[in-house]
């Protein structure tokens, strides 16, 4: 890692802010960077071109005196985002050649803020997955090793290829997405800090859609402070999503260092969940111990329905998902597979665009929203998520935020799990509650398990209220003290 690929965002943007060094400069050791890590699948499109001539105009802009909060940042974008002229394939064969003539509200707001895009970042095809594997394009390699050992591991997914590009240093910041727990955990694998923002907050609009009343866009960063920073950009009001909050954007960088002391922490009694490792459980206690020592009162809390919060999600989901699915059918854009007639040509387009998870994923909700099934497990999923949102509701009478751990292991090998889809969907077991009940939740690393691989720890906070979850994940990173960084082999 270079020294301009080392440095956080904040640090950056403080650099180019000095003259130290130009966006071009910077710029060109990112995409150099790039380059060199291939080898982690990491990007699924490269735009060295489209970087430098961003680099240009944002050393321009700054020479004028008009750079924007971000101006020359390079970034990294992942591909469930459509970005104007370039291609947006959601990691999935469906979509294969797709290039949008709109930009997501997102990154619209990115490049108004003068941000650099490096290129499109690899995922779980169509959002679904915890490992990268579904992707059309391969998987993503994490750069973590365990000590002494060259077995290849999972980013986390769906945004693992977001995840992998931060922690190698290969950008300073990323978009990612959050449907079941798609930032946090791939951020707890990486030893990068994600946050999931209040469901509303930041526009859907031009982010291809997997499930409508769960998917949220949300930052990956290094420090908690570089996600603030690109949280504040990314969010906004957009009349184009009926979803998004007509609501004031706040500095949420300025809640970072803030005191936390008064502040009361529940702790779920929920999520003490059998087999466990013991690390989760020591990481979790040291977590409670920092913030204790920052002056916070800790409080066990109950969150009665946590254990029907999978089967809900993974029924809610794929209902959605089997429903925003249908528009790919051959006839408007992506891959086109003909047949003899009109629905053999649907049906070999789909047979042929989509992969193995995504296919399960369209069955499964076809088969709750189908007729005789509908009562039986969509409404009543349904009727479950209200029993989690309210326990949420109760629990935040008593408390200011929620500590938990973010994923009930570190990150494990590539293909370790491929053929359990159950054994996949547990992954999510401490993330689904959040989108459930559209809150915001916040992955940071905490420290090391004994192969030396990333664990994270995770806030969940009241719905708006990112500032609060911003200011105890400052008082855990100055305790963590987290400085780990992937030994490159790449």
């Amino acid at each position: 890692m270079s020294e301009l690929t080392s440095l956080t965002l904040k640090a950056a943007l403080d650099g180019l802010a000095s003259k130290s060094f130009s966006s071009t400069e910077l710029t060109k050791a990112h995409v150099a960077a790039v380059e060199a890590a291939r080898a982690l699948n990491a990007f699924v499109v490269e735009t060295p071109e489209k970087a430098l001539a961003m680099a240009k105009a944002s050393d321009d802009r700054r020479a004028r005196g008009e750079a924007g909060p971000l101006d020359g940042a390079p970034l990294g974008i992942k591909d469930l985002f459509c970005t104007e002229g370039v291609s947006s394939t959601a990691a999935s064969k469906i979509l294969k050649g797709f290039k949008p003539t709109y930009e997501s509200t997102v990154t619209a707001n990115l490049w108004r803020d003068g941000a650099v895009m490096l290129g499109k970042l690899n995922m779980d095809e169509f959002a679904m997955g915890s490992s990268n594997e579904t992707s059309a394009y391969g998987p993503v390699i994490n750069p973590w090793r365990r000590q002494g050992s060259n077995v290849d591991l999972t980013p986390g997914g769906s945004s693992g290829g977001s995840a992998a590009a931060v922690a190698a240093g290969l950008c300073l910041g990323a978009t990612a997405t959050d449907t079941g727990g798609s930032i946090r955990q791939p951020a707890a694998f990486t030893g990068t800090v994600g946050i999931k923002p209040t469901y509303g907050r930041c526009s859907r609009w031009g982010v291809v859609a997997f499930a409508s009343s769960l998917d949220q866009a949300g930052p990956m960063a290094r420090t908690v402070e570089d996600a603030a920073i690109l949280l504040r950009s990314m969010a906004g009001h957009d009349p184009k999503d009926s979803t998004s909050l007509p609501i004031e954007t706040p500095d949420f960088a300025s809640f970072v260092g803030k005191s936390v002391k008064g502040l009361r922490i529940g702790i779920p009694k929920e999520y003490r969940v059998d087999g466990m490792p013991a690390e989760i459980e020591a990481l979790w206690q040291k977590g409670v111990d920092w913030l204790k020592e920052a002056g916070c009162e800790i409080v066990e809390v109950s969150l009665p329905h946590t254990k029907y919060a999978l089967p809900a999600y993974y029924i809610i989901a794929p209902a959605e998902a089997s429903s925003n699915l249908a528009r790919y059918d051959g006839m408007r854009f992506g891959l086109r597979v003909d047949g003899a007639n009109l629905t053999e040509t649907y049906e070999k387009t789909r047979a042929e665009g989509f992969g193995t998870e995504v296919k399960r994923r369209i069955l499964m909700g076809t088969y709750v929203l189908s007729a005789g099934y509908y009562d039986a497990y969509y409404i009543k999923a349904l009727k479950v998520r209200r029993r989690i949102a309210d326990d949420f509701d109760q629990a935040f009478e008593k408390v200011d935020a929620l500590l938990t751990p973010t994923a009930p292991s570190a990150a494990f090998q590539l293909g370790e799990n491929a053929d359990d889809p159950v054994a996949m969907y547990l992954n999510d077991i401490f993330t689904v509650t959040v989108n459930l009940a559209g809150l915001p939740g916040m992955s940071l690393p905490a420290g090391l398990d004994a192969a030396g691989l990333p664990l994270g720890l995770q806030l969940i906070g009241r719905p708006l209220d990112e500032g609060t979850l911003f200011s105890l994940g400052g008082a855990i990173e100055k305790a963590a003290d987290f400085c780990s960084q992937p030994q490159k082999w790449w």
